[in-house]
């Protein structure tokens, strides 16, 4: 029998909290400015017309609209036409 606890019982006793990433708007809903729309790595949506691009990728509205999405390609594009 061993004296002392096994290693991996104290280095695997841990986990992280999720980052909540992923699309907060869909297409045909209201936007106010400054409202987050997409949480995302890497910039998998771009930002179109009246939308905005954060440092982590974060896209948000620049002005009060309903969202938009429009395809291209590989990438897909985020506007917020004025309502």
């Amino acid at each position: 029998m061993a004296h002392k606890k096994g290693q991996s019982s104290s280095v695997n006793g841990r986990d992280s909290q999720g980052q909540r990433r992923g699309v907060k708007l869909f297409a045909g809903q209201p936007a106010r400015a400054g409202c987050i729309i997409v949480r995302q790595v890497g910039e998998k949506f771009r930002a179109g017309k009246n939308a905005g691009r954060g440092k982590d990728f974060t896209i948000f509205a620049l002005k009060d609209g309903i969202v938009r999405f429009t395809h291209s390609r590989d990438k897909v594009t985020v506007h917020v036409v004025p309502a």
